[in-house]
């Protein structure tokens, strides 16, 4: 399972992302995907993401059970405290 949310980025870009998975609200979108087309898509979204942030959210074998990255400046930020992912406003 993955989960993107893409904030302040153009449409194209969220209309590229919706071709993969699916756009539950304005910016968020969800979907099962592969590890491959995961990365791929984080690509795409790195090189259009302009003045916007996006978080990834993705299943993972640790304690929590996923593991999560940011880029841009998103509202809220990820800490890292011995491991788990907690989230900073």
């Amino acid at each position: 399972m993955v989960v993107f949310i893409l904030e302040n980025v153009r449409t194209s870009l969220r209309g590229e992302l919706s071709r993969w998975l699916f756009e539950v609200k304005a910016g968020v979108f969800t979907g099962r995907v592969s590890a491959l087309v995961r990365e791929e898509l984080w690509q795409l979204i790195e090189k259009q993401l302009g003045r916007g942030s996006a978080v990834l959210i993705h299943s993972a074998k640790n304690e929590q059970g996923f593991s999560a990255r940011i880029l841009g400046n998103p509202s809220r930020s990820l800490v890292d405290i011995e491991g788990i992912l907690l989230v900073k406003t």
